[in-house]
């Protein structure tokens, strides 16, 4: 287990300008990517819409204080470089490095490769892996979905020898490519609770990055009473199991700035209660499963 240093962490206290304002200074998109066009709405921004539309930097919110912290694997701790900032146990991560070999890493990209990626929001590209949801109206239909991808059959059965993955059947998986000439992020959120478990599992692929966990309302017992950011430190190669109070409570985040090179992940997800055995939905959540774990799918 590598030890991090907290060198690079800034004061607990600390008034910053927004991490987006910082960065969109970054080199715009390269021709030679073959990005011409995004998928971004609303809100959301790459480094390809701001050049292709015109779109200056996002203006930036008005100077806060944010406590930073970074999260000691070993140690479970969310540790604060400002010797006044006492460190608070940090529950809900997992963090599993080297799940997977390099051959395999590998073999993994080189498969995702030969499908379609398919441009998403924030500069990402995505492959989906499960049935089609409407969240808002809580609806589930199967449409193309086939099951998830042959290769995963052997890495969610390794995930299911880690006595916290006991039992973990994702019904779910999400492939997801970021680049730094895309300006690629994941704003802030709490993934859904509805149709999605208690788990929630990424393996990091092609480069190493920092997972951002926040909590607006900061932790007042603590004597944090603004917002508190959390890094989490994701080594290539490593698999992370977000639970409990990292799941439900502490939003999570990539930031633009912490895509340094091509970096891959996939995200697997279980069924919540209400599709399991005993729920309402168990049928269907029967279905689901026996799809998913056919292992024969294909990105929808």
């Amino acid at each position: 287990m590598p030890v991090f240093s907290l060198s690079n962490i800034n004061s607990c206290f600390v008034i910053y300008n927004t991490r987006r304002r910082r960065k969109c200074r970054m080199m715009a998109p390269d021709s030679s990517d073959g990005v011409t066009s995004c998928a971004c709405k609303g809100i959301r921004r790459c480094l390809v819409c701001e050049k292709l539309k015109g779109n200056g930097p996002l203006e930036a919110h008005e100077p806060k204080i944010v406590h930073y912290f970074l999260y000691d694997p070993e140690k479970r701790l969310a540790i604060g470089k400002d010797a006044t900032a006492a460190s608070f146990p940090f529950p809900g991560v997992f963090l599993w490095e080297n799940f997977i070999s390099e051959e395999e890493e590998e073999e993994l990209i080189r498969t995702m490769d030969q499908d379609v990626w398919t441009e998403s929001q924030s500069g990402r590209r995505k492959q989906d892996f499960g049935p089609k949801v409407n969240f808002k109206k809580r609806k589930v239909r199967f449409g193309g979905f086939s099951g998830l991808p042959p290769l995963s059959q052997k890495l969610v059965h390794r995930m299911q020898q880690e006595p916290i993955l006991s039992g973990f059947q994702p019904v779910e998986q999400c492939n997801l490519d970021y680049h730094p000439q895309r300006g690629s992020a994941i704003d802030p959120h709490l993934d859904d609770s509805w149709l999605w478990g208690k788990r929630l599992v990424t393996i990091n692929m092609l480069s190493d990055t920092t997972l951002t966990m926040s909590l607006e309302q900061g932790l007042p017992e603590l004597g944090l009473a603004e917002e508190v950011h959390v890094a989490v430190r994701l080594p290539r190669r490593s698999l992370v199991v977000l639970h409990g109070e990292a799941r439900h409570r502490w939003k999570h985040a990539i930031h633009r700035e912490d895509v340094q090179a091509r970096r891959v992940c996939s995200t697997y997800r279980e069924l919540a209660a209400e599709f399991l055995p005993g729920g309402q939905q168990m049928e269907l959540g029967a279905q689901l499963l026996n799809i998913a774990l056919s292992f024969q799918g294909t990105p929808i």
